[in-house]
């Protein structure tokens, strides 16, 4: 792989997300920071999201559209597109959500400045028809393995990782359905990379109806399995884990439908 200095490599997966691609989209063509690329990798979309996607590449160079031959889901798709960047630094992206402008340039310069390998910016929520829902979460200055066992901060729309520092094999994504993020966290943070947080929200997160994370059952099981069968935490820690991630859940599912 041929890592160009400073550029980010924006990994975006999207299924049938022609509602939202082109917001998110433009919030990357608005940022300040202009050294990046977005890869962009298709999960069989049966809507018009790649038509939308496509007409946008041919607007902009910068946007690369990769489009998979079978269904296989998120952590194959960012796979993908993990394997076809030339950043040095790897920043993720949803197809429903949105960066501010200076997400990109704020994240470098503080992770440069302090040499840091990995790192999460605050966030804002969004409903599903794109209206803040006034809730804002804040990252922890500093998270380490155990620590991010017992809570469910860390959002992928903040990430970002140099892979100068933490290496490029640990942002290989395990190909989970659910919770493959997480996993892929842990990953980074089992090398002894801490995750250091940024206050400043620069992101927004949509919380939708459909979305994997809103289904509360399966998100239950999906923790779950990663405790005992991913990470093969005895079943002690991995109930005093689950209570802990279980009470911030709530507190933040609390939070954020609490709105007026």
């Amino acid at each position: 792989m041929n890592i160009k200095s400073q550029t980010v490599s924006i990994i975006t997966p999207s299924f049938n997300s022609a509602k939202y691609i082109e917001e998110t989209i433009k919030s990357v063509i608005a940022q300040t920071y202009k050294d990046w690329e977005m890869i962009i990798v298709d999960d069989c979309s049966t809507d018009t999201t790649c038509s939308i996607i496509k007409e946008w590449c041919k607007k902009d160079k910068r946007i690369k559209l990769i489009n998979l031959d079978i269904n296989s889901g998120a952590a194959i798709a960012r796979n993908v597109a993990l394997h076809h960047s030339k950043g040095r630094f790897i920043s993720y992206l949803d197809s429903d959500d949105i960066w501010y402008p200076t997400k990109l340039e704020k994240q470098i310069d503080f992770m440069l400045r302090n040499n840091y390998g990995f790192s999460c910016v605050s966030y804002e929520v969004i409903g599903d028809d794109g209206k803040t829902k006034n809730k804002h979460i804040y990252m922890k200055d500093k998270l380490d393995y155990i620590g991010f066992l017992t809570n469910n901060y860390l959002q992928t729309v903040g990430i970002m990782v140099d892979t100068l520092i933490t290496g490029f094999e640990v942002l290989e994504m395990p190909k989970l359905r659910r919770r493959q993020d997480a996993a892929t966290w842990l990953q980074i943070l089992k090398t002894g990379n801490s995750c250091y947080g940024i206050p400043e929200v620069l992101a927004q997160y949509r919380r939708t109806k459909n979305s994997l994370s809103s289904n509360k059952v399966k998100a239950v099981k999906g923790v779950w399995h990663l405790y005992r069968k991913i990470e093969r935490l005895n079943f002690i820690f991995s109930c005093y884990c689950f209570v802990k991630y279980a009470t911030l859940a709530v507190w933040k599912r609390i939070y954020v439908l609490n709105e007026k």
